[in-house]
């Protein structure tokens, strides 16, 4: 009895954790995203795409609970029309406590939470995941290609060798990016998964990097903002340095005047 239960206490940790083995980061390569970059910016394309993969595919285990709706028709982001908004929004039900029962949501809405208790939320994902690290520690890495947070899913999708092994009634599955090399989620993806309206590839690698893309905007919903208010606080503070450079020198032209003097 008590090896059972153990068996299935392990069994509910490898399902909630995601894998068995503890280890460091797998493989992950570098992948040239559009949003890359001081002056990147996202793909609108390419994040409608990663909405359709989400939707036809990964909403049946993943939510987004902390992305409204609303925000499809954002500039910088999917930048869908207002009806398309609405009717999407229409697809999902959502709990209304003011008439104690379900109705059709609405894009003041959010996306619904995750269907499966052990299914983690994907709002947040590509930023809670570092694909980059060291080397020794330093984070030298990070520096130079950012955090990897999409890039390690991209790598993780593409990372099933299809083996399988099953340990303490779990079944695990092969994953060359994932630490410790085994992971709980079979591979969601096959390549040809989707019918893309706009003709665009869908093999596996294709799939993997427009649906980073959308995941990386769910996590980061006013990156194109930030960087321009970035890029004018540099214009601000370059033009201002020269300012009091070329004050600092009419302030003490005339002190350095007399000395030369004496």
């Amino acid at each position: 009895m008590l090896k059972k239960l153990a068996a299935s206490m392990v069994a509910a940790f490898a399902l909630a954790t995601g894998a068995f083995a503890a280890g460091g980061a797998g493989h992950v390569e570098d992948v040239d995203f559009s949003f890359d970059g001081p002056f990147g910016s996202f793909d609108q394309n390419q994040l409608q795409r990663g909405l359709q993969i989400y939707t036809e595919i990964c909403a049946a285990c993943h939510g987004l609970q902390y992305v409204p709706l609303r925000t499809l028709g954002d500039d910088g982001g999917p930048d869908l029309p207002d009806d398309q908004v609405r009717a999407y929004a229409e697809f999902y039900e959502v709990f209304d406590p003011e008439i104690d029962d379900f109705r059709a949501a609405t894009p003041n809405d959010h996306f619904p939470g995750s269907n499966l208790e052990n299914a983690p939320d994907l709002s947040l994902m590509a930023k809670a995941r570092a694909g980059f690290h060291g080397p020794y520690g330093l984070g030298i890495n990070q520096l130079l290609k950012g955090m990897g947070g999409p890039e390690y899913i991209v790598a993780l999708l593409n990372g099933y060798t299809g083996e399988e092994k099953e340990e303490a009634g779990a079944v695990l599955y092969e994953n060359t990016a994932f630490p410790g090399g085994w992971i709980a989620m079979a591979p969601p993806l096959y390549g040809d998964d989707v019918e893309f309206a706009d003709g665009h590839s869908t093999d596996l690698h294709h799939l993997s990097e427009d649906v980073s893309a959308f995941l990386m905007w769910t996590a980061e919903p006013k990156l194109m903002a930030r960087k321009q208010a970035g890029f004018v606080g540099v214009i601000f503070l370059t033009i201002l340095s020269v300012m009091l450079y070329l004050t600092n020198k009419r302030l003490w032209a005339p002190v350095k005047a007399r000395y030369k003097k004496k």
